[in-house]
């Protein structure tokens, strides 16, 4: 991570635990948001912003769903990392299909926080929103980026997509909470822990969210309202990794998606619009995730499982 802008030790996964062994993450330190009257200037242009991205990451991916489905691909550009995790964090080879940095020639994500902040400290995480004409971060949390890629790009994006309505805000808001304590980062809480009793209770609310998704999905397409929200990207980037990787590697192997077959439907319905389906890319997710030493030494990465719903994206 970084202490003071300097580079201090080799990556690792655990972020922080509590005293009973409970993985806690980081906060996200970039907070700006993009409109016309912004004291930090950022201003809703086509070509100034960079969205660089991770195809293993959950949290980066759900921006790549919204950039799609808001048609600002044309707007903002990307760049993707290589999904296997270094030493130094995420990096820029152009490997397996990941980007090199040509914009700011950057080897290391590490790079670009330090010349946003040069005494920055914490670790350089997937999405950052990268402002191409001030050199700096925007905003480096993913529920912000969604944020600012349904409302603050209203002017250049699709707007008979409306990703938070504000009719449905309180209950997206609802649901949101609990897919991010309980499903988002419960299976990494479960994969990360670092005990017995942290395990099991972070184990437990996976499947009882899962319990809860087959139930809600029996009578609904989406999970707020009638219409497609940022919710159902929310659940869509765990739920695509589920049976990938947080099933065998993160110890979440109390049943397969296909005990949910609701779910599975579901995620079907998901992974047929386009801008989901592009935000997929199963090697690299597995690749990703199997690259943590820490619970993978070998390094070595599974030849399956062949999931049916993936089948598509072949």
């Amino acid at each position: 991570m970084l202490v003071d802008g300097q580079w201090t030790e080799d990556w690792q996964p655990v972020q922080q635990s509590d005293d009973d062994g409970r993985f806690i993450r980081q906060r996200s330190s970039f907070r700006e948001r993009i409109r016309a009257d912004s004291t930090a200037g950022f201003a809703p242009e086509a070509g100034r912003y960079l969205l660089y991205v991770a195809y293993i990451c959950p949290w980066a991916c759900r921006t790549l769903i919204a950039l799609r489905l808001k048609g600002l691909d044309g707007v903002i550009a990307t760049c993707v990392v290589d999904p296997r995790l270094s030493d130094q964090g995420w990096r820029f080879s152009g490997e397996m299909g990941s980007d090199l940095d040509r914009t700011n020639g950057a080897s290391h994500m590490h790079q670009l926080y330090t010349r946003a902040d040069p005494h920055f400290t914490g670790r350089a995480t997937v999405p950052v929103l990268w402002d191409t004409r001030q050199g700096t971060i925007v905003n480096n949390e993913s529920a912000d980026i969604l944020r600012i890629l349904d409302r603050d790009f209203a002017g250049l994006a699709d707007d008979t997509v409306q990703l938070r309505p504000e009719a449905l805000e309180d209950e997206i808001e609802a649901w949101n909470q609990r897919l991010y304590a309980d499903f988002n980062n419960g299976v990494y809480q479960a994969g990360f822990a670092s005990s017995q009793a942290a395990y099991d209770e972070a184990e437990g609310k996976v499947f009882a969210t899962l319990d809860d998704l087959e139930a809600r999905l029996g009578g609904a397409d989406w999970l707020v309202g009638d219409q497609l929200t940022e919710t159902d990207i929310r659940a869509f980037v765990t739920l695509v990794r589920f049976d990938l990787a947080y099933h065998g590697l993160f110890k979440c192997n109390r049943h397969p998606l296909s005990h949910y077959p609701r779910v599975i439907a579901y995620l079907e319905r998901l992974l047929a619009i386009p801008a989901f389906a592009a935000s997929v890319r199963p090697d690299h997710i597995k690749a990703g995730y199997y690259s943590i030493a820490a619970l993978n030494p070998s390094g070595i990465v599974p030849t399956g499982p062949e999931l049916d719903y993936l089948a598509a994206l072949a």
